[in-house]
């Protein structure tokens, strides 16, 4: 029999499961182009989801649950709160553009996005090998389908099929590492895990080399180099709102996994896995700066953006632990939830300004397309300012914080080598501003093309996220304490259950 305990864990999935059917089945009756009432449902759905996963955090209490396959605890649920609000605000900005584009259709747009959150969720809640894996499994093939849904455009199904076949065999890496980690210490269990490493009773070659494969295939659900090469075909190919689905939310829960496996189950072997990290940091800081300057697109721009972040993001992960010291664990895994936070945050407000500017036939994702845009919508322009300076990192904006705390963290586990790559950091950041303020410059000096000239429409829901998301950049990064703080105390209390 199950405990009440374990159905607690697992209550945030439950109500997304059921919504998830409902509004499946409820969409068979709504015939408005809009999917209004879907529409609305899931908004409703995500709301208290989000409500229900914060009120689970702050508590503050760690509860496993179904054998100690899932766990509930702050960490877990912070990152399912902001995962529902960013797919929430996905589905605002995403839900005229995708009317546009004839793909609300059959409501697919809901329901996929619910599911791959779903599975988002497993992820992030997962305490066993096979629950991260499943949750792994229905979030990526969820984006798949999604990718997809323009079945009449080229562009897209290419993108689906690019992203379905390396997904596969970065999938593939995943479980291979994950099934050689389960034969050197003989538990699918991550506290299990952890205790057998401690314990040195392992085949440790074994458990090693299967945490190459882990590493590799943790890297490509990042975007990590050399596990890159999907990204920027895909946020190509794919639809606009798609490319936000998949670059917002899941990023929350890649961070998720790469947590729950390296650290809480594989911290003992951190100066093997840092070593790898730090290779991955440093291909990913200089592939994706330097390929985004050559970019013309603005969505392959973001792309190798994104790339470019996710070796930062990696940076944080590396000052965890120094010589065997984890004193500046605490401050380094926080400084990387912190990063990844405040980076879905950004991409959120300036792919919702991509959306808005896009319009049926005309997708507006050249640079070019921005030309002139302060003249056409001062506000709209200057929402997507505030997240190009955000991503660039320049004060004070949340990006910048978001930085100076990694840089921080490198700093703090006083080494030559952690100091030269906050240096190596420092100076590769210097050229992504370039790529960044060129998209500022093109919006407040270039004229406007006789073919954008045209009225910016957008609904009153549209207008509303999009200037409380701006305003939450800058106010965070007025205000950063806050939000850092509770991302320490969240990656504190993981580190308090290691091996528990």
């Amino acid at each position: 029999m199950i405990d009440t305990l374990s159905w607690f864990v697992v209550y945030p999935e439950i109500i997304l499961l059921v919504m998830a059917c409902v509004i499946a089945l409820v969409d068979l009756g709504v015939r408005s182009p809009g999917r209004g009432l879907t529409y609305g449902l899931t908004l409703l759905t995500l709301a208290w989801v989000a409500i229900v996963t914060a009120s689970h955090a702050l508590a503050g209490e760690t509860v496993y649950g179904f054998g100690k396959m899932v766990v509930s605890e702050p960490m877990g649920n912070w990152l399912k709160c902001f995962a529902s609000l960013a797919l929430m605000a996905t589905i605002v900005y995403g839900r005229p553009y995708a009317a546009d584009r004839d793909m609300l259709r059959g409501g697919e747009v809901f329901t996929l996005g619910l599911a791959s959150l779903l599975g988002a969720f497993l992820m992030i809640s997962g305490h066993n090998f096979l629950v991260l894996y499943m949750g792994l499994e229905l979030m990526t093939l969820s984006s798949y389908a999604m990718v997809a849904l323009r079945r009449d455009q080229a562009r897209a199904t290419e993108a689906a099929m690019k992203y379905f076949v390396l997904g596969a065999l970065a999938s593939g890496f995943l479980l291979y590492g994950l099934s050689m980690i389960y034969g050197a210490t003989g538990s699918l269990d991550v506290s299990e895990v952890f205790k057998a490493i401690v314990s040195r009773e392992v085949k440790h070659q074994v458990l090693v080399f299967g945490l190459v494969f882990v590493v590799a295939g943790l890297a490509f659900k990042i975007g990590a180099v050399p596990f890159h090469m999907w990204l920027p075909d895909v946020y190509h190919g794919a639809p606009t709102a798609v490319t936000l689905a998949i670059g917002a939310a899941p990023q929350l829960a890649a961070f998720a996994i790469v947590i729950r496996i390296l650290v809480q189950g594989l911290l003992p072997l951190a100066i093997d896995w840092q070593q790898m990290l730090g290779v991955l940091a440093v291909g990913s800081l200089l592939i994706g700066n330097l390929a985004a300057v050559a970019q013309t697109n603005l969505k392959r721009m973001l792309a190798f953006s994104t790339i470019a972040q996710m070796g930062f993001l990696l940076l944080a992960m590396l000052a965890g632990v120094v010589g065997g010291d984890m004193v500046n664990a605490q401050s380094a895994y926080g400084a990387a939830m912190f990063y990844v936070v405040t980076y879905v945050l950004t991409t959120l407000a300036v792919f919702g300004v991509i959306m808005l500017l896009a319009r049926q036939g005309f997708e507006s994702e050249e640079i070019a397309d921005l030309a002139g845009l302060n003249q056409r919508s001062p506000l709209y322009a200057g929402v997507m300012a505030v997240g190009m300076f955000s991503l660039a990192g320049v004060p004070p904006l949340v990006g910048f914080y978001a930085k100076l705390s990694v840089l921080d963290a490198l700093i703090s586990a006083q080494g030559t080598e952690y100091m030269v790559l906050a240096i190596f950091a420092v100076l590769i950041s210097l050229v992504g501003a370039f790529y960044y303020l060129r998209v500022v410059k093109v919006m407040y000096f270039d004229p406007v093309p006789a073919h954008v000239a045209v009225p910016i429409e957008a609904g009153r829901d549209v207008r509303v996220v999009l200037t409380l998301n701006a305003g939450l950049i800058v106010l965070v990064g007025f205000l950063p304490g806050g939000l850092m703080s509770l991302c320490a105390q969240s990656m504190g209390s993981v580190l308090k259950s290691l091996g528990s």
